[in-house]
């Protein structure tokens, strides 16, 4: 592959790390939260160094990402984030507090491999949903 082959946009972004699978970029487009030089992003775009490429992530904010170089087959992540220069700005002291309260308001989780609750822990967790009896 040349450097004046364009890579597929949704190729490339998966290749970058920027998304786990190719699907899930397929689908990040499809649903308009990728956008190349102020366009749609279309997931069979034509992708080349020098587009920026803007993604709506989750928490509402944008990642500003320029392209530099062009990759269809995975690389080493270390390789991979040398093909764009992230330029999106650092989060600010309220968006940073906003996630903290965010984090501390969700409900509690349940230990990973614990497995069910007990009797006593269900007790405990209707008495604390429903209040006293």
């Amino acid at each position: 592959m040349t450097t004046d082959d364009p890579v597929r946009l949704d190729v490339w972004l998966d290749v970058a790390c920027l998304f786990k699978t190719r699907s899930q970029a397929q689908e990040a487009c499809q649903r308009g939260r990728v956008e190349v030089n102020g366009d749609h992003g279309k997931p069979h775009r034509g992708l080349r160094p020098g587009d920026i490429v803007r993604i709506q992530l989750p928490d509402g904010r944008k990642r500003i990402i320029e392209v530099v170089g062009l990759a269809a087959t995975n690389l080493p992540r270390a390789r991979a984030r040398e093909l764009y220069i992230d330029h999106t700005p650092p989060p600010t002291a309220e968006e940073i507090e906003a996630r903290r309260m965010q984090r501390l308001s969700a409900p509690p989780r349940r230990a990973r491999g614990a497995g069910a609750p007990k009797k006593r822990e269900r007790r405990d967790l209707r008495r604390l949903k429903e209040g006293p009896d």
